[in-house]
């Protein structure tokens, strides 16, 4: 069954198209594309611009809006859209001679593609992927939803009628249009940021554990989403709960979570479902496992965390290493290695250290921080310093080889100089990216989305890095990074349990 088409705000509707083209066919450059997903749509009658300048200043010169699509390869709705939609000839035609067409993988920019999901869900209440959005020439989102069909003149929500109706308001509309996209973009800024200070209270702390207790609850009984990521960190902050406490309320939930993940098979199709990146719900999923196991003794955990470890180790190891993301093979890597030690698995522990070398070799430059990927000119996101930190944490907890611990203190103070807000917490990017304006507003990222929220990762990290160093300087930055982001974590349920978890460690056994 297809999603609900996007929710539309009121366009005028537009009787003719026009083409505003003045310079000729635009040129499809997907091709010189760095990753797979990408590449593919140049095959596609529209003529797909990579995210950078040109695109902005092109948008500019013709004075045209922007048509951003934000996908994934393991996002399904994503595949249909790019069947059944953009593989349409007279589509492809009216696009190119009524908006600048822009293409994104989100994987290869997360943070673009956050940004994005975030004006989204304001113009139009709708989360998820693939992302569909109209931008002014500054990268300001004014209108824009999820999958919209090709065509669907009943309803007037097909692309055929939205274009022209979009490319008409966009001229003829002008200052009403830039109003919106200004709001929108104040707006997007401030929920993005999700920062309001304070200090780390117990109670609060309580509170929101207690609602992710009843949210993870209902969805155990329901089975709604709960093969997916978020509910994969809600476990793991109940489990926590439960550890400190022992009260079997926290322990219930986690345990049907569990349960039924075990008894359901490849977990990885079923996270595929709701376009979760089926890896990251397994290592989500395998820490829950070996955490599971440590607390029960469930024979169970033991062995599905053991055949997840393995799995992990081995899908990695056949994946190209050119074209593997840090931030998510980091986290992947520190799921098994920690997992590894846990259940005593010293071949995966040694093939997940072997593979983190790898990775290191290839992404990792010492006082300069970590790129994105092998291929390709993404670089300062916070996400792959903080994941990359983690999994070197792991690494030296595992085998207490320096080398890991080397790293991981490198990259805090790569996060310190590069980072780091004076007012406390991190920045998503090092700097304001130049590949565009539409990046001018650096945010942080305190809620989990498809990874953990960057900056309650950052606070793990340091306070481990504190306990492995016994330096007390790492534990106050970790706390000041909590105190600045203590607000995001209010009603926000599951997509703060990441937050929680790394505020409950802050806060020490009560």
């Amino acid at each position: 069954m297809r999603p609900p088409a996007s929710l539309l705000l009121p366009l005028p509707l537009l009787v003719l198209i026009g083409c505003v083209s003045e310079h000729g066919p635009l040129t499809n450059r997907m091709a010189q594309s760095t990753t797979p997903y990408l590449a593919r749509a140049a095959r596609q009658p529209v003529s797909w611009q990579p995210w950078g300048r040109d695109a902005f200043a092109l948008a500019a010169r013709l004075d045209r809006p922007i048509l951003l699509y934000v996908g994934a390869d393991d996002c399904r709705w994503c595949g249909v859209m790019d069947r059944e939609v953009y593989g349409d000839p007279t589509l492809g035609a009216m696009i190119d001679s009524l908006v600048v067409p822009v293409r994104v993988d989100r994987d290869e920019r997360p943070d673009v593609a956050q940004r994005y999901a975030t004006a989204v869900q304001l113009l139009a209440g709708l989360r998820g992927y693939p992302i569909t959005v109209f931008l002014t020439p500054d990268g300001s989102a004014f209108f824009g939803g999820t999958y919209f069909p090709l065509d669907d003149p009943i309803t007037g929500r097909g692309l055929k009628q939205v274009l022209p109706d979009v490319a008409r308001s966009y001229r003829e509309q002008r200052a009403s249009i830039l109003r919106r996209a200004a709001l929108v973009r104040e707006r997007s800024l401030g929920r993005r940021s999700g920062i309001r200070a304070g200090a780390l209270k117990p109670g609060a702390v309580q509170r929101e554990t207690e609602a992710v207790r009843g949210l993870t609850a209902a969805a155990a009984r329901t089975r709604s989403d709960i093969a997916s990521f978020r509910f994969t960190q809600a476990v793991d902050v109940l489990l926590a709960a439960y550890a400190r406490t022992r009260d079997s309320t926290y322990l219930a939930p986690a345990r049907a979570v569990l349960g039924y993940l075990v008894d359901s098979g490849d977990v990885g199709l079923a996270a595929s479902a709701r376009d979760d990146p089926p890896e990251l719900v397994r290592a989500g999923l395998l820490r829950d496992l070996s955490a599971g196991w440590a607390l029960t003794g469930d024979p169970r955990y033991r062995e599905a965390a053991a055949t997840l470890t393995h799995t992990l180790v081995r899908e990695l190891a056949l994946s190209d290493p050119q074209s593997r993301f840090a931030d998510r093979d980091a986290y992947v890597l520190g799921a098994v290695l920690e997992a590894a030690a846990a259940v005593g698995d010293t071949t995966a522990e040694r093939g997940a250290r072997a593979q983190l070398d790898t990775l290191v070799t290839r992404v990792y430059t010492r006082g300069r921080g970590v790129r994105h990927a092998a291929r390709g000119s993404v670089h300062g996101l916070l996400q792959d310093q903080v994941q990359v930190a983690g999994a070197a944490l792991a690494a030296y907890d595992a085998a207490g080889d320096r080398r890991y611990l080397d790293v991981a203190r490198d990259l805090a103070a790569v996060l310190e100089r590069d980072f780091a807000d004076p007012l406390g917490g991190y920045w998503d990017v090092a700097a304001t990216d130049p590949a565009a304006p539409a990046l001018a507003d650096r945010t942080k990222q305190v809620l989990d989305d498809l990874l953990p929220g960057a900056n309650a990762w950052a606070a793990r990290v340091l306070l481990q890095l504190s306990e492995d160093t016994g330096d007390a300087r790492y534990r106050r930055r970790a706390e000041a990074t909590l105190e600045a982001c203590a607000g995001a974590a209010h009603g926000q349920g599951a997509r703060a349990a990441t937050y929680l978890d790394a505020a409950r460690r802050a806060l020490g056994p009560r």
